[in-house]
């Protein structure tokens, strides 16, 4: 007998900013708050979405991406909605967008990861400044893929019961189901900083917000029909996801280091990794025992001045480093250089054990995909291999002058300057890892 998925669907939405992530976290919690096992999903290389889908569904979510990831992978992400009586996903930017140059399964679109899944679509349509014609935005997405299942839309951001009515009429008009209404609310608003969301644990009250998301999404929209509209794609094929680059790995965890993608650290522990937390910030040292230190990124630009104090955390660091591998990602390997200039131009000591100097001062904008051809091995990788993964920061390099540790590629396949740097047991880079392609 066949095991199919649960059902699921995905929240997508025109554009960014037009609420998808409030919707999402309100039928996460409502479904949940009804009974249900709830397994949250995010589309594309976001990582700071899931654990905000976490506090909400209380239960890990996961990336799915089709450029980074080959089918066995999201196979394997696929299985973890073992368990759970519906899938809910949330997807990046528009519905349809990705990139030019086909990845290891497709272009990176929540469009794609939705046909995959075999989740139909809601969209998520801010219907500010219009009425009628929003239908024609929604029947442009509906048609410009006839093979990706459509279970209709929720208005955002309406203006007034005439509002409602008149776009309703257009809905109706061109054959869309209208699956909620919500009426415009300057309070739901989450907060952001320049990488959009701040993180979840930063959240001054994130557990008041979600269930106010709540009760907002059954007020305002078909709960029952939005359940029904949910359908089950085929069963994944039995995948393994990533293996532990260590036995035992130290793991930076706090306010400055977060951004670790959640199907990694799974994949590690299900292979019977130890994963052992600490905080730079609260002046904690890794696990004398550990094979491994990672420092994931996060916000170090924003907690100089502690990290730079932090000498119990510091020399921990750089006595592991004498005789075993750390290795650190964007905010981590901003932390294992020399020193990070802040954005009012303070200049903080960071670990020393590379000789990358990063600053704040001068804001340059890092976005993308990214493939790397390691030109030496790191841990969990041998030379040679190719990774995939995502750099998101504005931080600028005033000095790396450690050999590079990797031939850096956008997307597209066009060179990219940051190439990460190695020095004796220490390597960072400037993305985040999503997976190494298959050797």
């Amino acid at each position: 007998m066949t095991i199919m998925n649960p059902p699921g669907l995905m929240i997508s939405a025109p554009s960014s900013g037009t609420g998808k992530t409030t919707v999402m976290l309100g039928l996460l919690r409502a479904l949940a708050e009804d009974g249900l096992v709830v397994q949250p999903y995010k589309s594309g290389p976001d990582y700071i979405d899931p654990a905000f889908h976490l506090a909400a569904a209380k239960r890990p979510s996961f990336n799915l991406d089709t450029w980074a990831m080959d089918g066995g992978l999201l196979d394997a992400v696929t299985g973890q909605a073992t368990g759970a009586e519906i899938c809910i996903g949330e997807g990046s930017m528009g519905l349809y967008d990705g990139v030019a140059t086909r990845g290891q399964s497709g272009f990176g679109s929540s469009g794609e990861t939705a046909k995959r899944m075999g989740w139909p679509v809601i969209l998520v349509v801010d219907v500010g400044g219009q009425a009628q014609s929003a239908a024609a935005t929604a029947l442009g997405f509906k048609n410009y893929d006839p093979d990706l299942p459509f279970a209709g839309v929720i208005l955002n951001r309406v203006a007034s019961p005439r509002h409602e009515r008149l776009t309703r009429l257009g809905m109706e008009k061109a054959g869309i189901k209208v699956l909620g209404s919500l009426p415009r609310r300057g309070d739901l608003t989450l907060p952001e900083r320049h990488l959009g969301l701040i993180q979840a644990v930063e959240h001054p009250d994130l557990e008041a917000a979600i269930a106010g998301y709540a009760t907002f999404l059954r007020d305002n929209v078909d709960l029952a029909a939005i359940k029904a509209a949910a359908l089950a794609g085929a069963a994944p094929a039995k995948a393994q996801l990533p293996l532990p680059p260590a036995q035992r790995i130290a793991l930076a965890r706090d306010a400055a280091f977060s951004f670790t993608y959640p199907h990694l650290l799974e994949g590690w522990r299900a292979a019977g990794a130890e994963i052992l937390p600490f905080s730079p910030l609260a002046d904690e040292a890794p696990a004398l025992d550990a094979d491994l230190v990672w420092l994931p990124g996060g916000y170090p630009e924003l907690h100089g001045g502690t990290l730079a104090a932090a000498e119990t955390f510091r020399s921990g660091l750089r006595k592991h480093a004498e005789t075993k591998p750390v290795h650190g990602e964007c905010g981590g390997y901003m932390a294992l250089g020399e020193a990070l200039i802040d954005k009012a131009g303070n200049r903080h000591q960071m670990a020393g054990l590379l000789g990358l100097v990063t600053s704040y001062e001068k804001r340059k904008f890092h976005l993308g995909y990214r493939r790397a051809i390691l030109q030496a091995g790191m841990p969990g990788f041998e030379a040679g291999q190719a990774l995939r993964g995502h750099e998101f920061h504005y931080s600028t390099i005033l000095d790396e002058p450690d050999a590079p540790l990797a031939q850096v590629m956008d997307a597209d396949g066009g060179p990219v300057p940051e190439t990460g740097s190695i020095k004796g047991h220490v390597t960072g880079t400037f993305f985040h890892l999503i997976t190494g392609e298959p050797a």
